[in-house]
């Protein structure tokens, strides 16, 4: 029997155990994923956004994994801490794949980004989504303004939620602690700014819409900074999902020039809280534009192109005051040149979303230049040379590209060279019983069961509060919870 260890429970990690035993080529592969969390499903259950319920169900189909008759999830392991590194668990696993994600955000390299409410998007997800890392984390919400640098999915996630009411997220699984902080949110204002153009950001067309159908908040573009952009004429050379965002803008700029959208901000003038320039309103998309309700004042989304980020403002002692931004223009090879001409935006919170990055594992190879681990068809490479039974899929490998359904392929390829490797390694010997073997070493694995104690405590307590399932934000109440299971 070939037992193989996937270090990670996320989405590469699912597929690459999927792959393994979901083939006849070589019979009776057991497979055992490690988590250092004890609970399963990675950036499903911790990345994705609480009101995105059709991605977050994802959790479903990796399950039917987890639950296969060889294939064991051990939660609360915490690999590469001591007494847990590659030699250790070469001696337990006659394979092992590390699935370990790109655990840190890119940083923007720029004065003040240390600043008190100058944070990573990273931290304030990991915070509305109760990963137990974050559960010291506070994130009061008392800006009136927030910038969102980036253009992402992650940015618009992190837009629609700081835009959303306590009500709408009181359906969702947010810890209660968050939900409060949302309830007593006095944002207003958050602006999500991109140093490049509109065909260039890495947003879906889907989310972008999401934007535009938010009850109790509107969409503010700039029509002239679109038509900066050389693709907005004509963006029909564009990849399909780049066009669909330039012709979702192009109708919300439109609406602004037309005079609609109607509210507080309809298309005259700045919106309340800007910093001068021209704001155009895009409505709610409904052609009718929030008026806010009960006299509170809808909140606004503006989305900004070629402003690249150069200052964090603000000091030590009251935190950020704003952010100064260079304008940008097309270079015509594709990028962007500054202008010299700058632009401050106030703000009182400022969350960077520029991309993940991968970091060093204890006792495997790195390259620091692409963050990834060097493999040759997931094929762990050290000094050049595959290294027998260590192999790698997901971001850890390829770097942090792609969606969800972009690490199945990926996972496929590494099983695929792990199997075709599979006659030389079961030549090892290995210790009967690899749960034993893990206790040994120190660690206090959380099985099936477990996971299925903390699934239970979490709907008892969205009972309690009379909400849907609530998450348990913190190790100590998880740990808890898989105990009471056996």
């Amino acid at each position: 029997m070939l037992r193989v260890a996937v270090i990670g429970s996320g989405p590469s990690g699912v597929y690459t155990a999927q792959s393994l035993v979901a083939q006849d080529a070589v019979p009776d592969v057991e497979v055992y994923v490690l988590d250092r969390l004890p609970c399963p499903y990675g950036l499903v259950r911790y990345g994705v956004a609480p009101d995105h319920e059709k991605i977050k169900s994802l959790q479903n189909n990796l399950r039917t994994v987890l639950e296969h008759p060889r294939v064991h999830f051990l939660g609360n392991v915490d690999v590469g801490a001591p007494g847990l590194g590659p030699a250790e668990l070469r001696e337990i696993f006659h394979a092992v794949v590390y699935c370990v994600g790109a655990a840190t955000d890119r940083r923007l390299g720029i004065p003040g980004e240390e600043l008190p409410g100058s944070r990573s998007a990273t931290d304030f997800v990991s915070w509305y989504s109760a990963h137990p890392d974050a559960a010291a984390d506070r994130f009061p919400l008392t800006a009136r303004s927030a910038v969102v640098v980036g253009v992402g999915n992650v940015a618009v996630d992190v837009a629609r939620v700081l835009a959303r009411g306590a009500a709408e997220l009181a359906a969702t699984d947010v810890p209660q602690a968050a939900l409060g902080a949302f309830g007593s949110s006095r944002v207003r204002d958050v602006w999500m700014v991109g140093r490049r153009g509109p065909s260039q950001a890495k947003f879906t067309t889907k989310e972008l819409r999401e934007l535009g159908a938010l009850p109790g908040a509107e969409v503010v573009v700039r029509p002239e900074e679109l038509t900066l952009d050389p693709a907005y004429a004509d963006p029909a050379a564009l990849p399909a999902t780049n066009r669909r965002n330039v012709e979702v803008l192009r109708t919300w700029a439109e609406r602004a020039r037309a005079g609609s959208g109607g509210g507080p901000n309809d298309g005259r003038g700045p919106a309340p809280g800007a910093d001068g320039g021209r704001g155009a309103a895009a409505g709610s998309g409904n052609g009718h534009g929030p008026s806010g309700s009960g006299g509170v004042p809808p909140r606004r989304i503006h989305l900004r192109f070629f402003l690249r980020p150069v200052e964090v403002l603000g000091d030590a002692a009251s935190g950020v005051r704003g952010v100064r931004f260079e304008r940008t223009v097309p270079d015509g090879r594709g990028g962007v040149t500054g202008t010299g001409r700058y632009e401050d935006i106030p703000a009182q919170l400022v969350l960077r979303s520029v991309g993940y990055r991968g970091t060093p594992q204890a006792g495997l190879p790195f390259d620091a230049a692409s963050g990834t681990v060097p493999h040759e068809e997931g094929r762990v490479l050290r000094d050049g040379t595959p290294s027998p039974g260590e192999y790698v899929a997901g971001w850890i490998k390829r770097g942090p590209t792609g969606v969800i359904g972009t690490n199945r392929p990926c996972a496929k390829q590494t099983a695929a060279s792990l199997l075709a490797d599979a006659e030389a390694l079961v030549r090892r010997t290995l210790p009967d019983d690899p749960v034993a073997a893990l206790r040994r070493a120190g660690r206090r694995p959380v099985r099936w069961p477990g996971w299925l104690g903390i699934e239970a405590a979490e709907a008892a307590l969205g009972r309690e509060l009379g909400r849907t399932t609530v998450k348990i934000p913190d190790w100590e109440g998880l740990l808890a919870a898989a105990r009471t299971a056996g």
